[in-house]
């Protein structure tokens, strides 16, 4: 079935297709693919509140380097189902849903092509990608983009987050918003001088002009539930050995998002990984200014080339 894709703000080629997908539990995923099946494919994984129109000069990018490319817009975000009231709301129960939707990708990703398959993860989709890698998901390589696999958080904060949740859930109100999560999770208001994504206000003004045009795009604070589930799978991960696939993984030594040193720690323990660190640079290199956008997009598709 046809989903909807907003080319006006996506700077992407044409799709070839956009479709509905839907998950074993019912969930409706949208997905979109680049490429006629006969090049390697590049299966996009994006991070949290991201959608498929945020990776289109991405995709233009890799379509150009040789690379058919498809994106998913994870539950929750973007144009697929929302768990919860209200819906701009960051929501799920537990981070084991996420493999539903990597299933669905992946069957319709099969029904499309037999050629390699490489990852590319943003963020969260780091930290799916990962877990969806230790379960024997067939991928040729990945390389991650500030990978999702340990959170700046103060250590109090770390340890309160489960049992204020499960009292929540005892009352009902564990989808309630995480105390304290404000307008910095507003990206489509949010001032650039403020913000920790990244350095270039051009790509920064662009991430924001496709949430102003298409408001149903958007994607604010997370849930008690989402952030009580994201740290039990960061932790549950970080006891399991590294699969063994080629990787890459990319840091900016700015990012205040994600746990620099938990991106460390796992590579060292990788031996088929390699970490390269931006000097500076914030949490999204591919928004990243160009010197730096333009090199990890380099050493992702020299990845790519080298294990296809």
């Amino acid at each position: 079935m046809i989903a909807p894709f907003y080319a006006d703000v996506a700077d992407a080629p044409a799709p070839a297709c956009v479709d509905w997908l839907t998950a074993s539990d019912g969930i409706r995923l949208r997905a979109a693919r680049w490429g006629k099946g006969t090049n390697p494919l590049v299966a996009v994984f994006p991070g949290r509140t991201e959608m498929v129109e945020k990776y289109g000069p991405t995709v233009g990018d890799l379509v150009a380097s040789g690379y058919d490319v498809a994106v998913i817009d994870w539950r929750g975000q973007g144009l697929s189902d929302r768990l919860c009231d209200p819906p701009i709301r960051g929501d799920v129960p537990d981070f084991a849903d996420y493999q539903m939707d990597v299933a669905a990708f992946w069957a319709w990703l099969d029904d499309y092509s037999t050629a390699p398959r490489h990852i590319l993860a943003h963020s969260m989709g780091g930290c799916i990608a990962l877990r969806a890698l230790v379960n024997r998901l067939p991928a040729r390589s990945v390389a991650f983009s500030a990978p999702m696999w340990g959170l700046t958080l103060p250590p109090a904060t770390l340890a309160a987050v489960a049992p204020i949740t499960s009292l929540l859930r005892f009352v009902r109100k564990d989808t309630s918003e995480v105390p304290g999560a404000g307008e910095e999770f507003e990206l489509w208001n949010f001032p650039f001088e403020r913000n920790e994504l990244t350095r270039d206000p051009d790509r920064y003004a662009w991430a924001q002009a496709q949430l102003r045009a298409h408001p149903e795009l958007r994607l604010g604070a997370p849930s008690m539930r989402w952030l009580a589930a994201a740290l039990r799978e960061m932790q549950a991960l970080d006891e399991l050995p590294a699969p063994g696939v080629p990787a890459l993984c990319g840091v900016g030594t700015g990012d205040k998002i994600i746990s620099q040193d938990a991106c460390r720690s796992r590579v060292g323990a990788w031996p088929t990984a390699t970490l390269t660190e931006y000097d500076g640079a914030l949490h999204e290199l591919l928004i990243e200014r160009p010197e730096v956008r333009d090199d990890f997009l380099a050493r992702v598709t020299a990845l790519f080339q080298s294990a296809s």
